[in-house]
């Protein structure tokens, strides 16, 4: 006689798969909610206390914690044949399990004893047994993989290739579980759990890394990482680094906007009334560094836009939606890849180092303190340059400098190791004049220089977080150069 165990927390799909397992010659052993949902579809089954003999206690939390049914999924054919004959253990061939939702429930804010009712033990126990005993039992506990198993079992073809795929799947998913669990109560007294276990799934093979000797892989189901392509050729290591960074930075945005980056730095921002004169002007803030981008847009790509952005090389362009002339179009660039826009998946920043991880948590409500500390107060104009300005600061590489006119980027200096060469190549990359400009920089300023060097290319206001010893040197020298001068207290060094 065949056995097989069903019982899920996820019912879809398993009155069909029963009745396969029944029109097989399965005999089907369950308990709790499932055997409720098979016996109401009409379907014979075993309940597990009547198979054990012992019955469900403790509210459900213990039903299949019996010899009966762990001797059934770990006895080894041909091995412990005489002990399960002689403890009336028949052996179990197939496992049908999914376990209760403590991810979804953990994140309910339900109290610590309601919650503490969603950690499994019987569900784990049983499909890591299996699991390990895979050369003879099937578990199963994914419900996409049902169709799989009825196919098999109905051709009586379950190799032990598939038993072991169904092994793997197991233990990622109890290390999942575990973990999630390990880091909710790690969590309540600590912002961050001693131990901090995380896992990715949907793992796909990149042609290679950031270089060509470096091998890579892609990990994730969901936002940027979860992405393919519409169209254009698949996505690289460093396209993925790059969408990120330019989706980062148009998310500051609820108006019509269009982001260029360029290894992980902007190198074109800008707002507009519609998405071509904000793509055209931020193409046009460094159109050197544009060409070879990643565009990121926050509205649907119409043909206008598409076919600018089909006239020049760009790497990835993301967007909310395209309409059909506009993919139409961009197929002449058969290369570019086109993605959607997802929507933001909130989550902790990892970054490994050697020997371990830097994990980092950015609040969402921080809020500037914007305090004017200069004789003269800035323009109506000036406040609205600086906040895009700042903006584009935040997701710039440190040390960074942005000076924005209106509602655009009017040049951008990156990744310097000090902030006077930052400025001086923000200036020399400017494609148009930057008299009446306003600067923004990342962190504070610690001298006058990088101020006095902004003014003298036409810059008529500065925006910093403050904060150094020399400030009051700083705001003198705004003073006498008659710059509007503003601190926000906050600093975005972004490395």
């Amino acid at each position: 006689m065949k056995y097989a165990l069903l019982s899920v927390w996820d019912k879809t799909g398993i009155i069909e798969l029963a009745e396969c397992l029944l029109k097989n010659n399965y005999t089907i052993l369950s308990s709790g909610g499932t055997a409720k949902t098979l016996r109401e579809a009409g379907l014979e089954i075993t309940e597990v206390s009547e198979y054990t003999g012992a019955p469900e206690m403790m509210d459900g939390r213990v039903k299949t914690l019996h010899p009966k049914i762990h001797g059934g999924l770990l006895g080894r054919r041909g091995i412990d044949d005489e002990v399960m004959k002689n403890n009336k253990i028949s052996a179990i061939d197939i496992l049908v399990v999914n376990l209760y939702p403590f991810e979804e429930m953990s994140s309910k804010n339900l109290p610590l004893n309601e919650l503490i009712e969603y950690v499994d033990i019987g569900g784990p126990a049983m499909i890591r047994a299996a699991a390990k005993n895979f050369k003879d039992v099937s578990v199963i506990i994914d419900p996409s993989d049902y169709e799989m198993l009825k196919k098999a079992v109905s051709e009586k073809n379950l190799s032990e290739k598939d038993r072991l795929y169904f092994a793997k799947k197991v233990f990622s998913r109890t290390a999942s579980y575990d973990a999630a669990i390990s880091n909710y109560l790690s969590s309540i007294d600590s912002e961050f759990p001693e131990v901090y276990t995380v896992q990715f799934k949907n793992g796909r093979m990149l042609r290679y890394g950031e270089n060509p000797h470096q091998k890579a892989a892609i990990y994730g189901e969901t936002g940027i990482a979860g992405q393919t392509p519409l169209q254009g050729k698949a996505m690289s290591y460093n396209n993925y680094l790059d969408v990120d960074a330019a989706v980062g930075l148009l998310r500051e945005f609820d108006e019509t906007a269009a982001v260029i980056v360029k290894h992980n730095n902007p190198c074109g921002v800008s707002l507009g009334e519609r998405l071509l004169d904000a793509y055209l002007k931020a193409r046009d803030v460094d159109p050197v560094s544009a060409y070879g981008g990643i565009v990121a847009l926050n509205r649907k790509v119409e043909a206008d836009v598409a076919k600018e952005l089909a006239s020049t090389f760009i790497e990835v362009v993301i967007a909310p939606s395209y309409t059909k002339e506009a993919l139409e179009i961009m197929k002449v660039k058969e290369n570019m890849r086109v993605l959607i826009l997802p929507e933001e998946k909130e989550s902790v920043s990892l970054r490994t180092i050697d020997g371990g991880a830097l994990i980092q948590s950015t609040p969402k409500d921080v809020s500037e303190n914007w305090e004017v500390v200069s004789e003269r107060e800035p323009t109506k104009e000036e406040m609205g340059a600086m906040k895009l300005a700042m903006k584009i600061c935040k997701h710039t590489k440190s040390n960074a400098i942005v000076f924005a006119k209106g509602k655009s980027a009017s040049a951008i200096g990156a990744g310097q190791m000090n902030r006077v060469n930052s400025t001086e190549i923000a200036i020399k990359k400017a494609e148009s004049s930057l008299e009446g400009s306003v600067v923004a920089s990342d962190a504070f300023l610690p001298f006058a220089d990088t101020l006095e060097v902004a003014a003298k290319a036409g810059a008529t206001a500065l925006l910093q977080p403050g904060g150094s010893i020399r400030d009051n040197e700083v705001i003198e020298a705004a003073n006498r150069l008659n710059i509007a001068m503003v601190f926000t207290g906050i600093r975005y060094f972004r490395h």
